[in-house]
């Protein structure tokens, strides 16, 4: 890995060298394991600690198959869907493994007795398989994280809806929480080169998650003018989908849950916050009881902050907690498009709120192949943002998915995996400087 890593670098490396390198046995990656997922058996969601499902373990390389890649990664981040894999919620994903490796020899290497688990990474490509024309060593990369098949016709028009639609690190074994992954080759997009490792890394999942929710006509096809309610605005999901809105000429209600996450919202240029906190919001009563008091209130609270209009979307990710508050607050043939249940998945809301006045309940997940590429592509071009608040090395992976599953985090946490310091990676430091208190915003709080 030393070798690998120096090569990274050296500024004078070529392809060929990158190529000649040779491959190490094994290398370090986070991972779960299959004989411990009874260990948090009776506690509840809240009570079970990533810090001690999650493993440091060195582990084989894999075998390398048609029109794949092995990556080092010199940077990853977590995600929501990392923290439910260290906690076994909703279920194990083992299940996903042994379900993936029935489906073909090749897949079979996935079916493993540890998970390595990470849906975000940048880095370099070491090796690529038989059929893979568009990439080389030496190329430095970010990766999306659908993975497809594309064998059936359903997904030739959406890739996501490929019936073996998956997604790598959390569907698929070998993640990005690690110093090497291995990936399709349709995942690997240009790395922004303005950015360093870890920025470059920390918005691939949760950005083009954000782009197809709100701004692609497979979700909410928003427009200038529209009034978006925004829940968590300053989060992983919910940061996108601000500057999202903002690019687009729409207007961001952001929904925070403290002062220091609103001003964040108003650095990013937003002005309509709700501190749902400091507001005093109980949209249940009880385990089983919705108040409908408290939708009145929040959507007055809304019209207060618009104008007197009601929000064309909601952005939809905590599920139960605020599901029938948001199906209420929508206006008559508006949008509640969702893509997560950070809360719950069993959602509740008040039907007649829905089907009287025409409103859409749209459901999003991940990106297609064009709206993961679109979504980058503004990255690069300094549309969008990172939102990384805060780095870990690899071996604190289990703290930084600490931090997000109890939400003391803002915008993305970072790992660093082979990049021995954060800071670098930075191939275009003139666009860098254009854009550098806007990258940098989410660490200055």
């Amino acid at each position: 890995m030393k070798e690998i890593l120096d090569a990274i670098l050296a500024s004078d490396s070529t392809p060929a060298d990158f190529e000649n390198l040779p491959l190490p046995e094994s290398y370090r990656a986070v991972t779960v394991h299959k004989d411990e997922t009874e260990m948090f058996a009776g506690l509840t969601t809240g009570e079970k600690d990533p810090r001690k499902s999650l493993h440091l373990d060195e582990v084989p390389v894999p075998e390398l198959g048609p029109g794949e890649a092995l990556v080092a990664v010199m940077a990853s981040s977590v995600n929501y869907n990392s923290v439910w894999t260290s906690i076994f919620e909703p279920l194990p994903t083992f299940a996903f493994l042994e379900r993936y490796g029935r489906t073909s020899p090749l897949a079979r290497r996935h079916d493993l007795p540890y998970h390595i688990i990470g849906s975000d990474l940048a880095g370099v490509v070491l090796r690529t398989g038989p059929g893979v024309n568009a990439w080389q060593p030496g190329d430095e990369v970010v990766a999306h994280c659908l993975s497809v098949e594309l064998e059936s016709a359903d997904g030739h028009d959406d890739t996501m809806l490929d019936p073996e639609q998956r997604i790598w690190g959390f569907e698929t074994n070998f993640g990005g929480l690690a110093e090497i992954a291995l990936v399709k080759s349709n995942q690997l997009m240009p790395k922004p080169a303005h950015l360093t490792w870890e920025e470059a890394a920390a918005p691939g999942l949760v950005n083009s998650t954000a782009y197809r929710q709100l701004v692609s006509r497979n979700g909410a096809g928003m427009k200038q003018g529209d009034n978006v309610l925004v829940w968590g605005a300053s989060g992983g999901l919910g940061s996108y989908a601000t500057q999202f809105a903002l690019a687009g000429g729409a207007t961001p209600i952001c929904v925070v849950s403290s002062e220091k996450k609103a001003g964040i919202c108003r650095s990013m240029g937003a002005e309509a916050i709700i501190d749902r906190s400091a507001e005093g919001y109980r949209f249940w009563k009880d385990e089983h009881t919705q108040d409908p008091k408290e939708w009145k209130r929040f959507g007055a609270r809304i019209r207060e902050l618009t104008g007197g209009e009601d929000v064309d979307i909601v952005f939809e990710h905590p599920g139960r907690e605020t599901f029938g508050a948001s199906v209420y607050v929508t206006r008559k043939g508006g949008t509640i498009v969702t893509c997560a249940s950070t809360s719950g998945y069993m959602h509740s809301y008040d039907n007649r709120y829905l089907w009287m006045n025409l409103k859409r309940i749209v459901g999003s997940h991940f990106a297609n192949y064009r709206e993961a590429w679109e979504a980058n592509r503004l990255i690069a071009k300094g549309k969008i943002h990172p939102t990384l608040s805060k780095t870990y090395p690899l071996h604190e992976t289990g703290q930084a998915a600490h931090d997000v599953h109890r939400n003391v985090h803002q915008g993305k946490v970072g790992v660093l995996c082979l990049a021995p310091r954060e800071g670098l990676g930075v191939r275009d430091p003139e666009t860098r400087a254009k854009h550098l208190p806007a990258i940098n915003r989410f660490r200055n709080v």
